[in-house]
């Protein structure tokens, strides 16, 4: 594991007495994803609203890559999607969580070759860091950056690795009994932290109960994370989508996979400068940390929010039924199609992430989901 440098274990010492003092006014103990607002979205000093460089290589210090920074292949197929979308619905786009603004660059490239007259591009972004970065970024470029959602949206909605960062439970399975594990003070004078266990709320005693009563009971010893969070954002967006299509791209399983027995330790992982670690306590806000989500739980919140579900398959099958191979025979180099096989190579991102699209009013079957679909595991 790379050693943080002065500043930023100053940083980290910032973040920490926050968590602190958040832990003894709660009298001892606080949720895991309570932990995750702080050290992941506390202005100025939470991971995704610091001045910490988060995308990128690790030479030039950041912690992960998303798709849409390996090639802009990924934007050109999503484009091709988009576009059959576009022949039923207005040509806007809203985008969440836009992180280095790569895809929307890409995305608004790839549509004007293709002689697409967009009407708008919104970027929904929590973080006013990364809104500086996306600005220059995307200088000059027809985007708007709202503050939050809009209502009676008609167009296409995208959420790249959006609900993977949202805040999540933990739980943990002793002796029968369901608890929620969180976070304690191991020692204030050196702002380190330990998990604990607690007697668990009405709403994730009843999310698990459900997801047993669906796959059968979990082991004793058995940990993992749920996101509430994440569901009630896609509840939410049945608000703000009057008209289109939602697409989800994400790491993440249905719900009978990602609770599978032997699953015992659940998914959430940790980066920091591309080395994955699994303790989520180490240096608080200089960390990414993520769980895989649950796609199932997510169909269910879209459907019962009155979406339909359009299609859930793997990224490689989306890339693909959307045309990358002939984009990437257009402008053929070696390194594209080393870049392409990271993103459809099952070794890597091409069965981790998944795509799913929910929405009203638009008339399927879409071509990203033709061969590949499905929606009958979720």
């Amino acid at each position: 594991m790379p050693s943080p440098g002065p500043d930023a274990i100053e940083h980290s010492e910032r973040v920490a007495a926050l968590v602190a003092a958040d832990i003894e006014r709660a009298g001892g103990w606080i949720p895991f994803d309570a932990y995750l607002q702080r050290v992941l979205y506390e202005p100025q000093l939470g991971y995704y609203a610091s001045g910490i460089r988060k995308f990128g290589k690790a030479s030039a210090g950041g912690d992960f890559v998303t798709a849409p920074e390996i090639s802009p292949l990924f934007a050109q197929a999503l484009a091709e999607q988009l576009a059959q979308l576009f022949q039923q619905v207005p040509a806007r786009i809203v985008e969440f969580g836009a992180g280095s603004g790569v895809l929307a660059r890409d995305l608004l490239a790839a549509l004007a070759h293709r002689g697409i007259a967009r009407e708008s591009y919104f970027i929904v972004e929590v973080s006013a860091d990364l809104i500086e970065r996306q600005q220059r970024q995307l200088a000059n470029a027809p985007v708007r950056w709202l503050a939050e959602p809009p209502r009676e949206f008609e167009g296409v909605m995208l959420a790249n690795e959006v609900l993977d960062v949202m805040p999540f439970k933990l739980f943990f399975k002793r002796n029968g009994v369901i608890l929620e594990r969180g976070v304690v003070l191991q020692d204030r004078a050196r702002g380190s932290f330990a998990f604990a266990e607690r007697a668990c709320g009405d709403d994730l005693a009843a999310a698990v109960a459900a997801i047993e009563s669906q796959h059968g009971g979990l082991p004793d010893g058995y940990a993992s994370e749920i996101n509430l969070l994440a569901e009630s954002w896609m509840r939410s967006a049945s608000r703000w989508l009057k008209r289109g299509a939602l697409l989800v791209i994400d790491y993440g399983f249905p719900q009978r996979e990602y609770y599978h027995p032997q699953r015992l330790m659940g998914t959430m992982m940790c980066h920091f400068r591309h080395h994955a670690h699994t303790d989520p306590l180490w240096m608080p806000g200089l960390n990414d940390v993520t769980a895989h989500v649950d796609f199932s739980a997510i169909a269910d919140a879209a459907h019962g929010a009155g979406f339909d579900i359009h299609g859930y398959t793997s990224q490689a099958h989306f890339l693909l039924n959307c045309g990358v191979l002939q984009h990437l025979a257009a402008n053929y180099t070696p390194q594209q199609s080393g870049a392409l096989q990271r993103l459809v190579s099952e070794a890597e991102m091409g069965e981790l992430l998944k795509v799913l699209c929910v929405g009203r009013g638009v008339d399927a079957p879409l071509i990203g989901f033709a061969r590949g679909d499905r929606r009958h595991t979720l």
